[in-house]
C-alpha cells in the first residue's frame, strides 16, 4: 500500500538516472546506512561479527568483483580463491616490510597488486572464452596456491608456512591483530564495502560497463561498433581482481588474522564466490550482496536452529547445507537465471502496481 510511484516525478535527467529513482527507495537506503553505521556497531558481539557480519561484508566485496567479470563482461573465472590469496599475501608483505603503513592503504595496494596479476592471467581471454577460459583461470588458482606454498619468501620463511597479521590501528582504534574488537572489524569491512559498492555501481552504469556488457552479449558485434575487446576484457579482469584482492586482504588481515594458503584460499573458495553470484544474480550489484548474504547466513541459520535448538548432529546440518545450495543453484539456473535480484525486482514491480494486475 505504501510503496507507490504516484507523485514521485523527475524534472532533470540527473534525477531520472538515479540509482534509486523512487523516493521511498532512497529513504530506505539512507535508513539502512544509518542503522549499519550508527546502531549495529554498538550492539554487535564477537559471535555475530565473526560468524555472520564480517564474512558477509568480505564475501560481498569478492562477489562484486567476480560479478563484474562474469556477470557484466561474460568472462568465466574459477580463480577467485587464488586472487584472494594474492591480496592476502600482498597485504602481509606490505605490512611486515613497512611497519609504518596504515592498514587501509596496505589493503588498497594489495588490491592493485592483485589487479596486475589479474591482467596477466586475463590475457588468455583475448583468444579463448567459455569453458576453455574457465579452465585457464582454474589453472591460475592452482598455480597461485602452489606458488605461495612453495616460495618461502612469501611467508617470510616461517617454519609453519603460516602468515600472521601484525597489529595496526586507525585513529587509535586497533583494526588488525588478536586484540581487534568486533565493532572495529565490522566497521572496517563495512567502510570498504560501501566505497567499493559505490565504485562498482558507477563503473557498471558508465561507459566501461556498457563496453563490458557489449562484449558479454556478442563480442564480435561489439568490436564492429567500435568496442576494443582487448581494453574491455583486460579492464574487467583488472577491476574484478582489484575487488577480489581487497576482499582477500581483509579476509586475512581483519577477519582471520592468520592463514595458511591451502586451507583458506583453496578451490572451494572459488566455487563459494561463484555460487554467490549465481544464486544472487549475474549482472547485478544487489545480486552480489544478496548471494553473499544467503551463502553466509545459511550455515549460521542451520547451526543455530538444527544443531543448537533441535539437537541434530553437526554433520547432518552440514550435508543439508550442501543439498540446499545445490538445489538452489539448479532451481535458479532453470527457473530464474538472474537469481534473487530478479525475484526482488519482480516483487517491487508487483508492489508498485498492486492491487492492479501485472
Amino acid at each position: 500500500m505504501l510503496y507507490r510511484e504516484a507523485g514521485d516525478f523527475k524534472t532533470t535527467y540527473v534525477e531520472d538516472g538515479q540509482t534509486f529513482p523512487l523516493k521511498l527507495d532512497r529513504i530506505g537506503y539512507w535508513a539502512l546506512l544509518v542503522v549499519a553505521f550508527g546502531v549495529v556497531p554498538f550492539i554487535v558481539n564477537d559471535y555475530w561479527a565473526n560468524a555472520a557480519l564480517v564474512p558477509f561484508l568480505i564475501y560481498a566485496i569478492a562477489a562484486l568483483g567476480l560479478n563484474i567479470l562474469t556477470g557484466y563482461c561474460g568472462q568465466v573465472s574459477l580463480g577467485t580463491g587464488g586472487f584472494m590469496a594474492v591480496g592476502a599475501y600482498a597485504s602481509y608483505k606490505l605490512l611486515t616490510a613497512m611497519p609504518w603503513l596504515p592498514l587501509p592503504i596496505a589493503v588498497i595496494l594489495a588490491g592493485l597488486v592483485t589487479a596486475a596479476v589479474g591482467v596477466l592471467f586475463g590475457l588468455p581471454s583475448l583468444r579463448i572464452k567459455g569453458f576453455y577460459l574457465a579452465v585457464a583461470t582454474l589453472a591460475a588458482q592452482f598455480f597461485l596456491v602452489w606458488l605461495f606454498n612453495k616460495m618461502p619468501w612469501f611467508y617470510n620463511y616461517s617454519a609453519s608456512g603460516q602468515i600472521t597479521v601484525p597489529e595496526r590501528s586507525v585513529f587509535g582504534i586497533i583494526v588488525s591483530g588478536p586484540l581487534t574488537s568486533a565493532p572495529a572489524k565490522y566497521l572496517t569491512c563495512l567502510s570498504f564495502l560501501l566505497v567499493l559498492g559505490w565504485l562498482a555501481r558507477n563503473l557498471t552504469r558508465g561507459a566501461s560497463g556498457r563496453k563490458w556488457m557489449a562484449i558479454r552479449d556478442m563480442d564480435i558485434a561489439a568490436e564492429i561498433i567500435g568496442v576494443n575487446p582487448l581494453a574491455a576484457k583486460l579492464t574487467a579482469f583488472a577491476v574484478s581482481s582489484f575487488f577480489v584482492g581487497v576482499a582477500g586482504a581483509l579476509f586475512f588481515s581483519v577477519y582471520l588474522g592468520a592463514v595458511e594458503v591451502g586451507e583458506a584460499f583453496g578451490i572451494n573458495k572459488s566455487f563459494l564466490v561463484l555460487f554467490m553470484i549465481i544464486i544472487g544474480g549475474l549482472g547485478s550489484i544487489f545480486g552480489s550482496l544478496a548471494g553473499a548474504a544467503f551463502m553466509v547466513l545459511l550455515p549460521v541459520f542451520l547451526k543455530n536452529v538444527l544443531v543448537l535448538h533441535l539437537g541434530w548432529p553437526t554433520d547432518v546440518a552440514t550435508h543439508l547445507e550442501v543439498m540446499i545450495v545445490g538445489a538452489m543453484i539448479i532451481m535458479f539456473l532453470i527457473l530464474e537465471p538472474h537469481g534473487i535480484a530478479a525475484l526482488w525486482r519482480v516483487t517491487k514491480e508487483k508492489l508498485r502496481l498492486w492491487p492492479f494486475p501485472h
